[in-house]
């Protein structure tokens, strides 16, 4: 049987430690909203004249690539991806319910659309661009393999599917173990083997039906039988 992960435990020791990444998963999730928004939302009059909408996605991409200095590329196509990797580590420790892979790049990619649709609308210097928002879900979807995927399992209990086997729970699995563990002899009666005890066996079962029969006819038939 799989064992419980540590952090999940119901010792006091294990308790404080969870309730300290939490904490500490809660403090680099402001300290990362803080660092995007200084980095997307913060005016730069500069780049009025560079600056241009793109709502086809892979045009932004292939400029990237297509310029010469390469330093600029990894900068432009690497810092789009790094800020999104956060996405992938934080979101499934805060909020269970966003864990799973699916859900941890839509949740970025919603965020970092709407981060994206502030820039086109309000600040200056700044534009729409969705291959940023694709870039980012990229990071996301990195960093909830790397990381993201062992810490939410490790923090909270696994999702139950419809298509995941039930299985049972702490206690009544632990009670099964030791009663695997005990010697035979001392071991309980389990329903099955009561109704096995008390099921009666196929020849008793045709005799007592028999009998039934035999004083259920009519008395002038029973005479007439040998």
């Amino acid at each position: 049987m799989e064992r419980e992960p540590r952090l999940r435990r119901h010792t006091w020791g294990w308790k404080l430690a969870r309730a300290f990444v939490m904490a500490l998963g809660f403090v680099c999730m402001v300290a990362f909203a803080v660092a995007l928004a200084r980095a997307t939302l913060v005016p730069s009059p500069a780049s009025v004249s560079l600056t241009h909408t793109n709502l086809h996605p892979g045009n932004s991409i292939r400029l990237y690539f297509d310029q010469p200095d390469w330093r600029d590329t990894v900068k432009q196509v690497g810092g789009n991806i790094l800020l999104g990797v956060p996405f992938g580590f934080l979101l499934p420790v805060l909020f269970p319910r966003t864990r799973g892979l699916v859900r941890v790049v839509l949740m970025t990619a919603l965020v970092m659309l709407t981060v994206e649709i502030a820039q086109g609308l309000m600040v200056t210097g700044r534009a729409f661009d969705i291959d940023d928002v694709i870039l980012n879900s990229a990071g996301a979807f990195l960093g909830y393999l790397v990381l993201g995927r062992r810490l939410g399992r490790a923090l909270h209990p696994r999702r139950v599917r419809w298509w995941h086997p039930r299985r049972p729970e702490p206690a009544q699995a632990e009670a099964a173990e030791a009663e695997e563990r005990r010697p035979r002899w001392r071991r309980r009666p389990s329903a099955s083997d009561s109704a096995a005890e008390q099921r009666p066996t196929p020849d008793t079962d045709k005799t007592t039906t028999s009998k039934r029969a035999r004083w259920t006819l009519p008395a002038s038939l029973r005479a007439k039988r040998p």
